[in-house]
């Protein structure tokens, strides 16, 4: 733990003479930690010159990886004293319209049951990998992909194949998937099967193949160019919930789409130091998401 101490220090103060201030050590006792941590771990973390130091490749994921420990030393050790149960800052990353619509309403009774506990959350559709230390859990909505975080489920969301009464009105309402090829299909512009929709025929599983002139990022959008009459929409329920509710939406091909569900998962860096604010949070949404 000292040698990633002393690293932190350099990295923040830039040199070995002013992390030996900020530690009250000699230029010369930090120096040789450093060496003494690259020799234990075999690579080159600081490139040291007359005017500079620059941190490598192997310096950077070192100090990133220092640093998270550090911090999470220092809540389980405030943790522990308090004796008030998990604190600290929680810092949550999730996709835009699945954060806003079922993880943000979650939040208030979190909080509640968890006082001690700050949230800092991030709604973005980019994955943000809690492994670089700047998240502390991702909910990711739909399938995941290969990766060293550790995952848990915590439910899963039904999708719905959906269109605007006055398309269908004009268009014509399709009775079985194979029907969607004469339509203008609304597609996600991120996932590599987009144009392939699947679908449950007698018991068997078939896919589709769809097309269309629109493309966005979220179910939202694409439910929101489903209402404006542009084309039919294959999205998360949650999605356009309230459209469907209000009739701005209707729900087709419902006997092909009975078991067209993504899963939901709470991605995290895990092993012994897990802090309680994470296991908190992924259990309390493992409970209310299924």
């Amino acid at each position: 733990m000292r040698e990633m101490e002393v690293f932190v220090a350099v990295l923040d103060a830039g040199s070995f003479s002013g992390a030996a201030r900020q530690l009250g050590m000699t230029p010369s006792g930090v120096s040789r930690t450093i060496n003494r941590t690259e020799s234990r771990l075999g690579v080159r973390l600081l490139t040291r010159s007359t005017r500079a130091l620059q941190i490598t490749e192997e310096g950077q994921r070192f100090g990133i990886v220092a640093r998270r420990i550090i911090k999470e030393l220092a809540e389980a050790e405030d943790e522990i004293s308090a004796g008030s149960g998990p604190s600290g800052l929680l810092r949550i990353s999730a996709a835009v319209s699945h954060g806003r619509l079922r993880i943000v309403p979650l939040l208030e009774e979190f909080s509640r049951l968890y006082p001690a506990i700050q949230i800092d959350l991030t709604l973005t559709d980019l994955l943000e990998d809690p492994s670089q230390g700047m998240t502390d859990v991702s909910i990711r909505f739909g399938k995941l992909a290969d990766s060293s975080l550790m995952a848990r489920k915590l439910g899963e969301e039904p999708m719905a194949v959906v269109a605007a009464p006055a398309y269908l009105q004009a268009r014509g309402v399709p009775h079985h998937p194979e029907d969607l090829k004469a339509h203008q299909c609304l597609l996600f512009n991120f996932d590599q099967s987009r144009s392939r929709w699947p679908f449950l025929d007698k018991g068997r599983k078939i896919e589709v193949q769809v097309s269309g002139s629109f493309q966005a990022n979220s179910g939202e959008a694409l439910g929101m160019l489903a209402v404006s009459g542009l084309g039919i929409a294959r999205v998360g329920r949650f999605a356009v919930e309230a459209e469907l509710r209000s009739g701005a939406l209707t729900e087709i091909l419902e006997p092909y789409c009975a078991n067209d569900q993504h899963p939901v998962h709470a991605l995290f860096v895990g092993g012994p130091a897990l802090p309680g604010r994470v296991r908190a949070l992924v259990d309390f949404l493992a409970d209310r998401l299924n």
